[in-house]
């Protein structure tokens, strides 16, 4: 079964970066065209990287630091831990791709760094949850004194 998922995995990747060779022409004459997942399991894996000898490896940021997140909306907040989920769960897929292969993966700090902000996420809105417990009061208590 797993064979079977990573052969059928390997030709829609394989179909998809023949079809994302067409559309790179297209792409190199309007610089501001996105390219999509073709297929949805895409996602799950990281676009390869041309591993050209004169190229220096890609740079990958650092985790968020509390003061940064402190200074966020709980929208943002919302936002930017979905964002980190979904990075996670790409990177943890390529992981279990890779090592099922018995490849290395290629930046395993990169893991730590998306817990590690998640982890501060969880910190910030704890540390909000204390300083106000029910921000649906507050917000009607500002209301009402408004209205005053």
């Amino acid at each position: 079964m797993l064979s079977l998922s990573r052969a059928l995995g390997r030709r829609l990747f394989s179909a998809a970066a023949a079809a994302s060779e067409g559309a790179s022409a297209a792409a190199a004459a309007s610089p501001q065209v996105v390219r999509k997942a073709q297929n949805p399991l895409e996602e799950f894996f990281e676009v390869e990287r041309s591993t050209e000898d004169n190229q220096a490896p890609p740079h990958y940021g650092r985790s968020w630091k509390a003061a940064e997140l402190r200074l966020k909306s709980w929208d943002d907040l919302q936002k930017l831990w979905y964002v980190l989920l979904k990075e996670k769960n790409m990177l943890m897929s390529q992981r279990q791709m890779l090592n099922s292969e018995n490849m290395r993966f290629p930046n395993p700090e990169r893991i730590s760094k998306v817990k590690k902000s998640m982890c501060r996420i969880k910190h910030v809105l704890t540390e909000r949850a204390i300083a106000d417990p029910d921000p649906r009061r507050t917000a009607e208590m500002k209301r009402m004194i408004n209205t005053l």
